[in-house]
């Protein structure tokens, strides 16, 4: 069933988001060398418990005898998504994904960023402009009336644009959110055909191309969690939570709530 939100509650999902962008500029401004993932890590669990918030990556999946030690997902070089925070020291070069999130009140909100080590190559600045971009893309392919398969091949179109050739994620897609923080619907991020969910009102949506350097098989590491690119290749992952109002889109884990992204698009409850 798909969730759609009160004014009330979104407005706490704003709460929520506002203290997942607090901690994902605190962490990535604190991506240099010599630092460690679980470091970085750390900086994330003070950001939450500064804003009496809860961790919703804390302990995921401990049900499964597989609780997620960490409040983020930092992942590294061809480490995709789910890397597992600790001695991991960081060096130039590496790119480093992280992703957050938080809880207020019992309500969600969930965003990630991707950033390198000193410059590192052209070709893998583009792969990080091209999966920020594909991210905007899809938020504001969001529009009341849509569907869902109309946000997927809005950021594959993006992609396909860029100037390499990359994987995209398959096994791996954004995600409804609200009072838990993965729901219906799942977000593909390639195009889908047959039956597609309706976009609505009040509907809220983690959007998050994950894209690699080379291809889009993964595997899973040993420790239950991390997923690796089968061909070594590195990717880049960016996320937001969005949502549809009777204004516009606003994304909940932006400082301004996507403004200076969506232009007349932009549509907020207020904060």
């Amino acid at each position: 069933m798909i969730e759609l939100k009160s004014a009330a509650q979104l407005r706490l999902m704003r709460r929520a988001g506002l203290v997942v962008a607090e901690g994902l500029e605190a962490m990535t401004a604190a991506v240099a060398p010599g630092i460690t993932t679980g470091e970085i890590d750390q900086i994330g669990r003070d950001v939450i418990a500064a804003h009496g918030a809860t961790s919703n990556f804390l302990n995921y999946g401990e049900e499964y005898g597989i609780g997620f030690p960490g409040v983020a997902c930092i992942s590294v070089n061809d480490e995709l998504v789910h890397g597992i925070p600790g001695d991991r020291v960081l060096a130039v070069g590496d790119m480093v994904s992280i992703d957050y999130g938080a809880i207020v009140e019992g309500w969600h909100a969930d965003a990630a960023r991707t950033v390198i080590v000193g410059e590192g190559t052209a070709e893998e600045r583009e792969l990080n402009h091209v999966t920020e971009e594909a991210l905007w893309a899809g938020i504001l392919a969001m529009r009341p009336g849509g569907r869902v398969g109309d946000v997927s091949k809005s950021i594959e179109k993006r992609i396909r644009q860029g100037s390499g050739h990359y994987g995209i994620l398959r096994e791996f897609t954004g995600h409804g959110i609200g009072s838990a923080m993965h729901m219906p619907p799942d977000v593909p991020n390639i195009r889908t055909f047959g039956r597609q969910v309706p976009l609505r009102l009040g509907m809220a949506l983690a959007i998050e191309p994950m894209v690699t350097l080379g291809t889009h098989k993964t595997a899973e590491l040993d420790d239950g969690w991390t997923i690796v690119s089968k061909d070594g290749s590195k990717g880049s992952h960016w996320e937001n939570t969005a949502v549809l109002t009777e204004r516009g889109i606003w994304v909940l884990t932006e400082f301004d709530g996507g403004e200076s992204r969506l232009g007349e698009r932009f549509g907020p409850l207020g904060d």
